[in-house]
């Protein structure tokens, strides 16, 4: 995390951390080291954008292209026949779920059809699962709590 307020860290912590507006990195022997990387091979490296693909699927009507677009079968043209919008509208919403890897368009024909990136999916579940489990240890270990002191005070 980068940002201006030191973050306490354990020996055990990895990855990118913050102290100012200079990023760090905890190295194996648990110090902080200044964070090096080259832009242009991060920015050419394909990556799983979470905050892309959650704003992506914050529509309705997103969330609904990508259940027909599952199929694979129907091509932009026939997407909007299902929406009261125009032809552009869904055109753009396609375009949004296509920059954030959740569906790609292939040219069959004169039509391009509209498939859903399975792998995609896949990722943005894993990073909810994840989640999920780190607030259901969260109240797992705050119902032991609570459970411990009513014990306590019996």
């Amino acid at each position: 995390m980068i940002g201006r307020a030191p973050i306490a860290i354990s020996p055990g912590d990895r990855g990118i951390v913050g102290h100012c507006h200079t990023p760090h990195t905890v190295n194996l022997q648990g110090r902080l080291t200044p964070l090096i990387y080259n832009r242009m091979v991060v920015s050419m490296t394909a990556t799983f954008d979470a905050d892309t693909v959650f704003a992506a699927l914050a529509d309705a009507t997103r969330r609904d292209i990508v259940l027909r677009a599952l199929n694979g079968r129907e091509g932009v043209a026939e997407l909007a026949a299902h929406y009261p919008m125009s032809f552009a509208a869904v055109q753009k919403h396609v375009a949004v779920l296509e920059r954030a890897g959740l569906v790609t368009k292939q040219r069959d024909g004169r039509r391009k059809v509209v498939r859903t990136n399975m792998e995609a999916l896949r990722l943005a579940r894993g990073l909810l699962d994840q989640y999920e489990a780190l607030w259901r240890g969260r109240i797992d270990r705050m119902t032991d709590l609570i459970t411990r002191s009513k014990e306590a005070r019996a």
